[in-house]
């Protein structure tokens, strides 16, 4: 056990040193700014109807703790998972089973790592409460206790749990890949949503008392809290900025203490779980879930080969274009099981029959376009992944292999949404299509485009389940695929001119990141790379 603190620095470090760190650190930067707008904004994060507390430390403190607690429950997860998998990838996890470190000291290490991951973000967004505070704030008072109460009680017993389930999941191996990135937000979504009712178990995300706080506040003040309106957790725009009230802060009961430390220790059993069937990367108790087992032939050592010259392989011509394709649309969908494309085809089937007209669009569509939501995550990803960068780096068009990629993408998504557009074109719904047309071109623009940037899956698959859910319930600012119609069935989101422009600028990115493919040649520069190129060519 003395080598378990070491050990989950040593993972904290190399994880803090990642990019995807980097960019979780920026967002909440951005959202502690999102959750305390001006006053005259026309957006709120934490509202109690036309009301907001005052800007002060306790209702600064308490605005920024519960948005990060939303935020790093989602984008956290995704952040800290990884971890098993590159001590398995990377030949650590060998080295470990020879070790006496036990299976559960070293998911203790692991969750006690991921855990210092998102605290330190957690302390990012206090500090940024800070400044805000020095920035927006109505109240020229300092109080460290009421500002940092909210991280310690609300958020850190969440980001507990989400560190303890990140850990779990990469440990089953049903959900050790994109189907547990996907369920996550589902699961998330129920966690969020259900947590904030007052008979949520131990308290949910601890929101309930904070809701009563406030609202014995206003009633202190002359306001009836009934009247006043709901109350409301996340983004959400106003048509006029809210008025004010004083909130002095919430006073934790013992009760109120106790279930939030019930909800961290949950957090560790549930890190602890897998020690049960976690093999530890030990060979000698069986296929480790977590460990990618592989067959290595036995070598084969041939005599050298002598060549008066070195050999000259015969140059191939003709059209390439149509094989290219093929291949990446075969790289793209390897691996599919039947089943899949029984229930692609049965959701075509069903848009094609099912009446009225509206269903479709508000149901069957959303449910089509998000079915491949695993296979849409492998574009610009599966070379990163696979490890073949290296070899495709002398490839002398890597614009127009990227490209054959993106049409076997958009090949796909007009494959799965197929039903429901041959619907709208059958109908004469001319708006329906034109949206039908652009959310095919947008959805694997936008998947290659993260998976070229990123070079990792899972951004893909953090991003766009949110994206659909939005959708799906109504938010049509950012409907993409047409699924929101006003009375006389017309699509109320984005209309296809800037889902178009869109698109244009995310095949700019994916543009600008092929152009500089050839310096991921291992060990050579941009230069080196070209000159390797040309002289294959």
């Amino acid at each position: 056990m003395r080598a378990l603190l070491p050990l989950a620095l040593g993972d904290f470090r190399e994880r803090a040193r990642r990019p995807a760190y980097l960019a979780v650190l920026a967002a909440s930067v951005g959202l502690a700014v999102v959750a305390v707008p001006a006053r005259d904004a026309h957006w709120t994060v934490l509202q109690f109807g036309d009301w907001r507390g005052t800007y002060d430390s306790a209702y600064l403190g308490m605005v920024v703790a519960l948005a990060g607690t939303v935020w790093l429950s989602l984008g956290g997860f995704y952040a800290v998972r990884g971890a098993v998998a590159r001590d398995a990838d990377s030949g650590v996890g060998g080295l470990l089973a020879t070790t006496r470190l036990s299976t559960a000291a070293y998911l203790c290490a692991k969750f006690l790592s991921s855990l210092l991951v998102l605290a330190s973000l957690l302390g990012v967004l206090a500090l940024a409460a800070l400044a805000l505070l020095w920035a927006r704030g109505e109240s020229g008072t300092l109080d460290v206790v009421a500002l940092l109460q909210p991280f310690v009680l609300i958020a850190l017993p969440m980001v507990a749990l989400t560190a303890a389930a990140a850990l779990l999941f990469e440990t089953i191996p049903l959900l050790r890949a994109g189907l547990g990135n996907v369920l996550w937000f589902f699961v998330w979504t129920v966690l969020v949503l259900g947590g904030q009712s007052p008979h949520a178990p131990l308290g949910g995300i601890g929101v309930a008392d904070v809701v009563r706080s406030l609202g014995a506040a206003l009633r202190a003040q002359g306001v009836d809290p009934h009247g006043a309106g709901e109350f409301s957790l996340g983004l959400t725009f106003v048509e006029r900025p809210l008025r004010t009230f004083d909130w002095d802060g919430f006073e934790p009961t013992a009760a109120y203490v106790a279930q939030r430390l019930a909800l961290a220790g949950i957090a560790v059993l549930v890190a602890l779980v897998p020690a049960v069937w976690f093999a530890r990367f030990d060979p000698a108790r069986g296929h480790a879930p977590a460990q990618r087992q592989k067959q290595v032939a036995p070598a084969v050592v041939a005599p050298p080969a002598v060549f008066a010259r070195p050999p000259v392989t015969p140059a191939r011509t003709g059209r390439t274009g149509l094989r290219l394709l093929a291949g990446e649309a075969r790289v793209l969908v390897r691996g599919t099981a039947w089943w899949w494309w029984a229930v692609t085809a049965a959701l075509a089937l069903l848009a094609l029959c099912v009446t009225p007209a509206t269903g479709v669009s508000r149901v069957l569509l959303p449910l089509s376009w998000i079915w491949p939501v695993l296979l849409w995550s492998r574009l610009g990803t599966q070379r990163g992944e696979s490890g073949v960068d290296a070899f495709l780096a002398g490839y002398p068009r890597p614009a127009r292999r990227r490209y054959a990629e993106w049409t076997a993408g958009v090949l796909l998504t007009a494959v799965a949404g197929a039903g429901a557009g041959l619907r709208a074109a059958t109908c004469g719904d001319g708006p329906g299509c034109a949206a039908w047309a652009c959310a095919v071109l947008f959805i694997p623009t936008l998947a290659l485009a993260l998976g070229t940037v990123s070079r990792t899956h899972r951004l893909f698959q953090a991003v766009y389940p949110p994206l659909w859910y939005l959708v799906v319930n109504g938010f049509a600012p950012l409907d993409f695929m047409g699924a929101i119609r006003d009375a006389d069935g017309h699509p109320q989101g984005l209309s296809p001119t800037t889902l178009l422009l869109v698109t244009a600028l995310l095949l700019g990115v994916i543009q600008a990141a092929t152009a500089r493919w050839p310096a991921t040649l291992p060990g050579a520069s941009p230069r080196g790379a070209k000159w390797l190129v040309r002289d294959r060519g």
